[in-house]
């Protein structure tokens, strides 16, 4: 295994694997080991007494015995030797990460007690604890061999820092696998970590900017910083995280499936493969089938014209005869109905119905209507009476199953229904209202409930007759059945159907009078009803009812009876087998020589066999006949397929047919010689009904007949048959009236059949086969495969330890153009972590090696957690329906996406790039206007003396302070809303004054030096910058650590000392003692702090001069920032682009000094600090500041400010916007209640540096429409680093344009509109109006050339307010040229210099006008090129794949994706309850298949508050990654997905 870990890790994970296998090992590999966290409690042992109090068979089957309807040895034996196979093939799955409170099992109530064997979990655990310290001792003694590894393995491109990230590559690091490349690590000392957000995991903490151990932009290589390269990216390396990934990394190297070459265009872009037919695989050779008839239905003389005939002839003549006998719940027989009360009461019952509900000119029942019958499963005596009872009032009997579920209620309405009967105990039981109504069952229509027990019934007068007429094509009843999707039809069966039908099981069985037949299966339905309560009366027969209730306490009840009763018959299920054989030891003088028939039901489950082979070798000594054992073949459409005859005693069995699993899947009879591991073993389910025909059509298409060896629907054409589904004229067609065709098309004889829903074949000799139905089948690539196969594959592998009670669903899910296989296990409430992992990982391997297919999903639920259908199976549609949903509640789950998805369109290969100069003559031919666009020229605009006279802002506040000395400049609010600091001109220049001469005094500053400010929002921190620039000092503002989370926060601020030099901290008295306190010295160096001053209590004294700077190009002030990829960058900004810039938002926004304006946002750097600190100086407005940390104890704040002070502009932050819609959103009508009013506000800008939240700011304009927001209020700003104003919307021009554009498209670095509503497309925004003075031009980032319109591209802008270049320790003068001074490679005549944004976005000429009277150029901003993924060729930016991840499930609260070696690596923070974790993982990786083309390696569930956000609101994908592989996250669960 190329890659792995070490050699001795893998050995330890062959022998965890092998484990089971072999005598005791030593030694278990950690990164397969349950996690332990050492800080988790250990639940104590369980008591042993728990398990003693359970009855004596539950013990026997506690852990349940596997499922029998799929029990195989012969199967169990290939599983077993294709796992052995698997072995010798070295894997290992790295084993998911969870939480312990995670898998604590839901309904420990619903569950069997636990065995005692859990006894021994605590010791356990700590064994377990010193495996794992000995084994990351061990790793990190070998993380030197697997760095080496590792980075061959992996490639660079998992980096976005591919060529587009501004040449970035060369200079910095952007992923572990640079950073190897460079260097060899030597020292393994983990650095100081910055990553650790999570010391409150309840509430966010306060937005932090982290940047990463040392990164910092335009490092240079030589200089090898021992910080950075401590870690790989702030990674220690021997970091359990990435010892999975590369587990994960070296399973999916495996080999996968031989590439299917075909394509189709899905788009014009990305091509989807098809699944193109194997040449090698078996295709059917034999002649078409001709229909295969049964024997003639055989003329009595005595059949009674009429079912209901042959009632009247037995209660009228033979009443003492007993005809059905119920059990109490001992399995006693508890009262026998004899046809002399049965024949009375369904009399009775038939005249009530037709006289006694309604009016004589009314009556509530017409002939022909239909009734629900609602009786409980232990009722078969009430049932059997409603049932002849509505026979004889020839009205038609609806039986459903218990009330209440949703999908009866559809069925109940297609019929038409209005009345229901019931037993008196089952009305009080149904739910009632407060006034005794009972509740309307949702779905269901309004039912008037009617009662049927016999003192409720009026005896019919001596001369009323019911009318019993021969039967007729007229309905008798309905039988109800659910569809594949779940929803439920009503099969209508016809009164001559319904007698055919009987006549041919009477003949088939050979039924005679008075035979006693015991019945285990429910009467309401299928061989239940056709053999217990319509042939039963047919042949004067006497049924024993057995419940399935009794069958749960006594699972021999059913054999006692047939001994007591010395019954003929028995109507069993294979389930009813195998509970016998469980249960026989406590029954020993049973005798079965009695039975002629044992009527297996189910015989059309291929599996069948052996639970018949099995329950015959038991039971042949209790006198039981091989020849009495006859399945049978029914579906509800059909009614009896095919049932084997009695034999004649010591007549040879029937044959069995071995058939090859590969052939079934391409339906195709081969039997089966190549390995026997994939072989099905069926047994036949005996001949044609008598009277009937049958033939065998293609599943899908025009019914086609298909060839002799070839797999195919039965179709059945007799008398006895369903005739449609009731009120469904649309499906009856296509299932009823079947006319087979042959090859040409070309139908086959007149006669229709009916489509039984059962696959299979008819053999030789005329006997047919079941293989399968047609609910149960899974078309996976063109390849059909059955549910039942591979429940029964999953049951074969040592499923005892692991499933409980043998309950395994399986179903297919549409995901990404296929089908996809989800296997649902409930789990044993004892198994262990070890154990299900183990059986999960051997599932796959099995269902691999015999169906020769991938599972795309394994999980494991609680047990007693799936939802069940009424007689206790799974419910398979609702299952399926809870996992598309996420509210399965797994409590383990296993992702192949990997190894299933093999139709992913080809990765992209970059074509070699054509030539900047060909891109432009293209575009002028095809007449497109190269993509720049510029705002208003400053040069035309005039303004004031103001900008003749001072250069320097420091000039303007002097001149400021004389003329309008007691102008108010600043106001800053506290969470009440009341002022708590105002400065007017005068005062703010006399405080600069005195921090300058401190400055000077004190910290002994040059001009030149530079100055770190650390200050909480505020007017402080304004006055401190002024007082910088009067002393000729550098300020350089940097948002204080957080006093609750110094350890996260500190670092930052330690690093920005570092980097920018700083020879003083101007900071107040508070921060003073934090920074020099002992928490502190824990996470930084507290004695290298340089000189700290505070400004609390300043002397009053004035500075000798104040500075004025030789020119404006010198240094004005530094802008660090740390940005999303977890960059710490600083800019310079010289004074000529701080006049530049405040100039240049003033004519933007129409700033003078009447104004107001309200700033809710960070003023540490970028456009937040200029509007914070800079423009009021400039313009003179007044400047309303709003802490953003102040709105989390008011979220009132901030509007109500605005709408206080009327204020007409207002600028905030993403964090802010989404505080208040989130917060206020269900709160408009009290905020109208206080009065705010935002009718003011002309514009509400958002700061950002990122494509516009669309989604966001649309919501926040909608919300607060009611409190008079103006839709057109609210639009977004773009900066950069270089750059820090390009757009603002401002007061004039035209409104942000919107458009909708194609996601495929720019993947591939296009541009493509679509119209809205169109799939797979994003709503982009103009981010606002760009500034006077700026011009901007969308390049190729590769060529450098320019681009046309409406092509993606980078933007580059050109400004006199552009940052002069990066501060740095290295003055590293290629990054510095590329970034601001770079040049167009072709097609600029002016060789204007250019500065990089670092942005994709493209420029699109616009309908409107623009304030200058031209069309307005739109810029729209896609997204940061740091920030991109490059996956599989393309390019994605995270925020889509998030926002598609959001919108999955209600318990997303927030997610961020990342990649590491080439895996995408999804977070989700979950809101919900823990519970909820691992819905998450399928629905996650299915919407970033189907969305995105893209296959998730890693979801990671953690708490709410984990992904770090900075102040803008941005997330640090980086730093999540940083802490993900150190693993500091403590996720709730992380799933590996293979």
């Amino acid at each position: 295994m190329a890659g792995d870990i070490t050699q001795k890790g893998y050995e330890k994970k062959r022998a965890k694997l092998l484990a089971p296998y072999v005598p005791q090992t030593q030694g278990v590999d950690p990164a397969l080991q349950k996690e332990s966290r050492p800080q988790m409690p250990v639940p104590s042992a369980t008591p042993a007494s728990a398990s003693s109090s359970s009855s004596k068979f539950h013990r026997a089957r506690s852990g349940g015995a596997r499922d029998e309807r799929y029990r195989s040895d012969i199967h169990t034996e290939a599983v077993q030797a294709a796992l052995a196979k698997h072995k010798e093939q070295k894997m290992a799955l790295p084993m998911p990460t969870k939480r312990r409170s995670t898998f604590v099992q839901s309904p420990a109530d619903a569950c069997t007690p636990p065995d005692t064997s859990s006894a021994s979990e605590d010791e356990g655990s700590l064994r377990r604890q010193a495996a794992l310290s000995a084994a990351l001792h061990q790793s990190l003694q070998n993380a030197e061999s697997w760095i080496n590894r590792s980075v061959q393995g992996s490639s660079t491109s998992s980096s976005a820092s591919s060529t587009l990230s501004h040449g970035e590559g060369k200079g910095t690091s952007g992923s572990l696998a640079d950073v190897f490349a460079n260097t060899r690590i030597e020292s393994f000392s983990v650095p100081p970590d910055v990553t650790a957000t999570t010391s409150t995991p309840s509430a966010r903490p306060a937005a932090i900017d982290l940047p990463p151990s040392g990164i910092v932009k335009g490092m240079h290589k030589g200089s090898n910083r021992s910080s950075l390269m401590d870690t790989a990216d702030g990674v220690p390396v021997s970091s359990r995280v990435s010892t999975k990934i590369q587990q994960l990394l070296n399973t999916l190297k495996r080999p996968k499936r031989p590439p299917l070459k075909e394509f189709f265009v899905d788009d014009f872009e990305e091509i989807v493969e098809v699944p193109q037919p194997d040449p090698n695989q078996p295709k059917p050779e034999g002649r078409q089938m001709t229909p295969v008839k049964g024997e003639p239905l055989g003329v009595v003389c005595n059949w009674p014209p009429a079912l209901e005939a042959a009632l009247q002839r037995w209660g009228t003549t033979q009443a003492k005869c007993p005809c059905l006998t119920a059990l109490d719940v001992t399995g006693k027989p508890v009262y026998t109905l004899t046809y002399g009360k049965l024949w009375s009461r369904s009399l009775k019952l038939a005249y009530t119905l037709l006289n006694k509900l309604g009016t004589k000119n009314e009556p509530v029942l017409k002939p022909g209507d239909r009734v629900a019958l609602v009786y409980p499963n232990n009722d078969p005596v009430m049932f059997m009476v409603a049932f002849y009872g509505c026979l004889l009032a020839e009205v038609i009997p609806v039986p459903i199953e218990d009330a209440g579920g949703q999908q009866i209620g559809f069925l109940l309405g297609s019929c038409g229904i209005a009345l229901a009967l019931t037993t008196e105990v089952c009305l009080k039981g149904l739910p009632k209202t407060q006034n005794g109504e009972i509740v309307q069952f949702k779905g269901w229509p309004r039912l008037k409930w009617v009662v049927t027990d016999s003192k409720y019934l009026s005896k019919s007068p001596k001369d009323w007759q019911p009318n019993i007429s021969a039967a007729g094509t007229e309905p008798a009843y309905i039988e109800y059945k659910t569809s594949k999707e779940g929803s439920v039809m009503g099969v209508t069966v016809s009164r001559v159907a319904m007698l055919a039908h009987c006549q041919a099981l009477s003949q088939a069985c050979n039924y005679s009078e008075g035979e006693t037949i015991v019945n285990v299966l429910d009467f309401k339905k299928d061989a239940g009803l056709w053999h217990g309560i319509l042939t039963n009366v047919m042949n004067k027969l006497h049924t024993i009812s057995v419940p399935y209730s009794v069958m749960k306490t006594c699972p021999l009840s059913w054999v006692q009876r047939v001994h007591a009763h010395k019954a003929k018959v028995a109507l069993v299920k294979c389930r009813d087998l195998h509970w016998a054989m469980m249960a026989h030891r406590d029954q020993r003088d049973v005798s079965l020589s009695s039975l002629r028939m044992l009527i297996v039901t189910d015989g059309a489950n291929p599996w069948s066999v052996s639970s018949c082979d099995a329950f015959l070798s038991l039971f042949q000594s209790h006198g039981l006949k091989p020849e009495a054992i006859c399945p049978c073949a029914t579906s509800p459409e059909a009614m009896t397929v095919a049932i084997r005859r009695p034999g004649v005693p010591g007549a040879p069995l029937p044959g069995r047919a071995i058939l090859s699993m590969n052939g079934l899947s391409f339906g195709v009879i081969r039997v089966n010689t190549e390995d026997k591991n994939s072989a099905l073993t069926v047994q036949d389910v005996g001949h044609v009904m008598p009277g009937g025909m049958m033939c065998i059509v293609k599943p899908d298409g025009p019914p086609q007949l298909c060839k002799t060896d070839e797999i195919g629907e039965i179709c059945v054409s007799s008398r006895a048959g369903g005739m449609m589904y009731y009120g469904l004229a649309g499906v009856t067609k296509n299932t009823f009236e079947v006319i087979p065709v042959n090859s040409s098309g070309s139908p086959v004889g007149e006669v229709p059949f009916v489509r039984s829903g059962l696959l299979g074949f008819v053999g030789p000799g005329s006997l047919v086969f079941v293989v399968g139905k047609m609910d149960g089948l899974l078309t996976v690539s063109g390849r059909r495969h059955n549910a039942d196969d591979i429940v029964a594959t999953g049951l074969a592998v040592e499923s005892i330890k692991t499933v409980y009670r043998g309950r395994i669903a399986v179903f297919s899910v549409s995901v990404f153009y296929d089908e996809r296989i989800v296997v649902v296990a409930e789990q044993r409430p004892d198994a262990s972590e070890e154990d299900s992992f183990q059986w999960m990982s051997r599932v796959l391997q099995a269902i691999d090696s015999i169906h020769q297919v991938g599972v795309y999903c394994l999980a494991l639920v609680p047990a007693n957690t799936l939802p069940k259908t009424p007689l206790g199976g799974i419910h398979i549609s609702q299952t399926k329906q809870h996992f598309l949903e996420g509210s399965l509640h797994p409590c383990n789950i296993l992702m192949c996406p990997h190894t299933c998805v093999t139709n992913l369109p080809k990765p992209r290969q970059k074509q070699p790039g054509v030539g900047p100069a060909s891109v432009m003559v293209g575009n002028l031919v095809a007449g497109k206007r190269i993509a720049q666009a510029s705002g208003r020229d400053l040069g035309q605009i005039e303004d004031n003396d103001l900008v003749k006279k001072h250069q320097f802002l420091t000039e303007v506040l002097q001149w400021r302070a004389q003329a309008t000395p007691d102008h108010p400049l600043f106001l800053l609010l506290n969470a009440k809303g009341t002022t708590v600091c105002t400065a007017t001109c005068l005062q703010l220049h006399k405080k600069a004054e005195r921090i300058a001469s401190v400055l000077c005094d004190k910290g002994h500053l040059n001009a030149g030096d530079n100055v770190v400010l650390l200050y909480p929002p505020g007017i402080e921190l304004i006055t401190a910058f002024y007082g910088c620039l009067y002393s000729g000092c550098v300020p350089v503002t940097v948002r204080p650590p957080h006093a609750q989370s110094l350890v996260a926060t500190l670092p930052t601020v330690r690093m920005i000392v570092e980097v920018s030099k700083a020879a003083c901290i101007l900071t107040t008295q508070t921060l003073m003692r934090l920074l020099k306190s002992r928490e502190a010295a824990g996470a930084v160096d507290v004695k290298t702090w340089p000189t700290i001053i505070d400004t609390d209590d300043l002397p009053r004294k004035r500075p000798a001069q104040i500075y004025k700077p030789p020119t404006p190009e010198m240094l004005a002030y530094l802008d660090f920032s740390v940005s999303t990829t977890g960059m710490l960058t600083g800019v310079k900004m010289s004074h000529a682009a701080v006049s530049g810039l405040c100039r240049a938002i003033k004519l933007q926004c129409e700033l003078y000094s009447s104004r107001q304006i309200a700033i809710c946002l960070d003023p540490y750097c970028g456009l937040g600090f200029v509007l914070w600190c800079l423009c009021s100086v400039y313009s003179g407005h007044q400047s309303i500041l709003i802490p953003p940390m102040e709105l989390e104890s008011n979220l009132f704040l901030w509007l109500s400010t605005v709408s206080q002070y009327k204020i007409r502009d207002t600028f905030c932050s993403y964090s802010v916007m989404e505080l208040c819609t989130k917060g206020l959103g269900n709160q408009v009508e009290m905020l109208k209640a206080r009065g705010i009013n935002l009718s003011c506000v002309r514009t509400c800008v958002v700061v950002a540096e990122e494509r516009p939240r669309v989604s966001l700011t649309h919501s926040f304009s909608k919300l607060f429409k009611d409190i008079g927001l103006s839709s057109r209020a609210v639009s977004t700003t773009f900066g950069s680093r270089v750059n820090v104003a390009i757009c603002l919307q401002g007061t004039s021009g035209p409104d942000p344009t919107t458009v909708y554009v194609d996601l495929k498209s720019l993947r591939h670095d296009r541009v493509r509109l679509v119209e809205r509503g169109a799939p797979q497309s994003l709503l982009l925004s103009e981010s606002g109006k760009i500034l006077p003075g700026v011009k901007v031009v969308i390049v190729n980032p590769e060529t450098k050339g320019p681009l046309g319109d409406s092509h993606l591209g980078e933007i580059w802008v050109n400004s006199p307010h552009t940052a002069s270049g990066y501060y740095t320790i290295y003055d590293n003068e290629t990054l510095q040229a590329d970034h601001f001074n770079t040049r167009l490679s072709f097609g600029d005549a002016a060789q204007t210099l250019w500065a990089r944004t670092g942005y994709l976005g493209f420029v699109r000429r616009t309908e409107l006008t623009a304030a200058s009277g031209e069309r307005h150029d739109a810029l729209y901003v896609v997204g940061a090129l740091d920030e991109t993924l490059e996956l599989r060729g393309l390019r994605y930016h995270p925020i889509d794949i998030e926002t598609s991840v959001s919108r999955t499930h209600r318990s997303i609260a927030e997610c961020a994706v990342f990649t590491w070696t080439n895996l995408l690596v999804v977070v989700v923070e979950l809101c919900g309850c823990e519970q909820e974790a691992l819905d998450l993982v399928p629905l996650v990786t299915n919407v970033v298949l189907e969305e995105h083309y893209l296959i998730v390696g890693v979801v990671v569930v953690v708490d709410p508050g984990v992904i770090p956000i900075n102040s803008r609101g941005e997330k640090q994908r980086m730093h999540l990654r940083d802490s993900f592989l150190a693993d500091q996250l403590d996720p709730i669960y992380v799933a590996y997905n293979m």
